[in-house]
C-alpha cells in the first residue's frame, strides 16, 4: 500500500540517545544508534521504499521523563522540540512532530503543549510512560489530581496524546528480577503502560473531558485481549466497580483511545483489537528505529483484512485524528 502514514517513529538528540542503548545488544548499538540520529536520510530512503508518506516524529525514550529535576525537564523538551520543528521544516510533506513535554511540572507542560501546537504546528504529544520527579526513585501516573489541568488543555486544543511504553523503576520491579529479558519491549514496556492507562479510564478524567483523545503502541499493550475481562470479572457478584469512573472501562477505551501497529505485525493481534475497537480507531506505525521499516509494511501491505480498513488503518484515519492536509 502506498500512502501510508507512522506515529510512533523515533529520534534521539545526543543528550538522549544512550537512554535507548540498553535495548539492543551491545554488537547492534552501533546500527540504532545510527538509525536515531538519522532524520532527513535513510529514514526517506526507507520510506520512499516501503510506501510511507509520512511519519509523526517523537523522542525516543524515557528522555524527559526519566530526568527528576523540572527546570532540566522543561529545558530539554524545549530544546527537543525545536530541534525537531527545525527538521519538520525541511520536509514537511514528508514529517510531522510529536511535542515531548516536561510532565515534572504540569504547568510547563501546558504551556509547552500550547507552544508546540500554536506556534509550532505539532500535532499532538508523545510522552514516555510515568514522571521521576524530585527524586529518582518516583514515579507518577497523569491520573493524578495535578495533571486534570494538563487534561483540560489537552482536550481543548484538540490534539491527541501517545502514551508510550517505558520500564518500571527498580523498585517497582520485583516481578521481574532474576529475569530482565521480560523487561523493555518483551513484556515489562506493555504491562507497564496497560495498566497507566486503566488508570486514566478509571480515574473519571475522561467523564469530565470526553473529547480526549489518548493512543497506544503495539496494537494496545494487550488490552484488547483483557478488557473484557477487567469489566465482567466474576460477573455474578452484583456490585459497583470501585473506581470514579462513571461507565465501564471498555467503554472508555472504544471511545477514547486509538491503537498503533507499531511493534506487533501479528495478524491475530491485528483483528482482536479491529473487533474490539474497530477500523477507526487503528493506525498505521512502525516503531523505527526499534523495529524494521520493512517488516510492517511487508506485513501490513499483505495482512488478510479488507482493502476499505486497509485504507483507514494506513492512512485515512491518521488524516483525520491529526488534521493533516494531504
Amino acid at each position: 500500500m502506498q500512502g501510508k502514514i507512522g506515529l510512533e517513529e523515533h529520534f534521539a538528540l545526543a543528550e538522549t540517545l544512550e537512554d535507548s542503548r540498553p535495548f539492543v545488544p551491545p554488537d547492534y548499538w552501533p546500527e540504532l544508534e545510527s538509525r536515531l540520529l538519522d532524520m532527513q536520510t535513510r529514514r526517506l530512503a526507507l520510506m520512499d521504499q516501503y510506501g510511507m508518506e509520512m511519519m509523526i516524529l517523537s523522542l525516543n525514550a524515557p528522555a524527559i521523563q526519566a530526568m527528576p529535576d523540572a527546570a532540566s525537564a522543561t529545558d530539554l523538551a524545549r530544546r527537543a522540540n525545536d530541534f525537531l520543528a527545525a527538521e519538520v521544516a525541511r520536509r514537511p510533506d514528508r514529517f510531522q512532530a510529536f511535542a515531548a513535554l516536561p510532565m515534572q511540572d504540569p504547568d510547563a507542560a501546558c504551556r509547552e503543549l500550547e507552544r508546540c501546537v500554536k506556534e509550532l504546528g505539532f500535532r499532538g504529544a508523545l510522552v514516555n510512560g510515568f514522571s521521576q520527579i524530585g527524586k529518582a526513585d518516583s514515579m507518577f501516573y497523569y491520573d493524578l489530581p495535578q495533571y486534570w489541568p494538563f487534561w483540560s488543555v489537552a482536550e481543548a486544543l484538540d490534539v491527541p496524546f501517545y502514551l508510550h511504553p517505558r520500564n518500571p523503576l527498580p523498585s517497582a520491579a520485583q516481578i521481574y528480577e532474576g529475569h530482565p529479558w521480560l523487561l523493555g519491549p518483551t513484556w515489562a514496556f506493555g504491562q507497564e503502560t496497560a495498566v497507566h492507562a486503566l488508570r486514566l479510564m478509571a480515574c473519571g478524567v475522561f467523564d469530565k473531558h470526553p473529547r480526549l483523545k489518548i493512543i497506544l503502541g503495539h496494537l494496545g499493550e494487550g488490552l484488547p485481549y483483557g478488557i473484557w475481562r477487567v469489566d465482567n470479572r466474576n460477573a455474578w457478584v452484583k456490585t459497583p466497580p470501585r473506581y470514579p469512573a462513571k461507565k465501564k472501562l471498555g467503554d472508555y477505551f472504544r471511545a477514547n483511545f486509538w491503537l498503533t501497529t507499531a511493534g506487533n505485525f501479528r495478524t491475530q493481534t491485528l483483528i482482536d483489537a479491529l473487533l474490539e475497537v474497530g477500523a477507526d480507531h487503528l493506525l498505521y506505525s512502525t516503531d523505527w528505529p526499534f523495529e524494521n521499516i520493512d517488516h510492517a509494511a511487508d506485513w501490513f501491505d499483505a495482512v488478510s483484512i479488507s482493502e476499505a480498513d486497509r485504507l483507514k488503518i494506513g492512512r485515512l484515519n491518521a488524516i483525520e485524528l491529526f488534521k493533516l492536509k494531504l
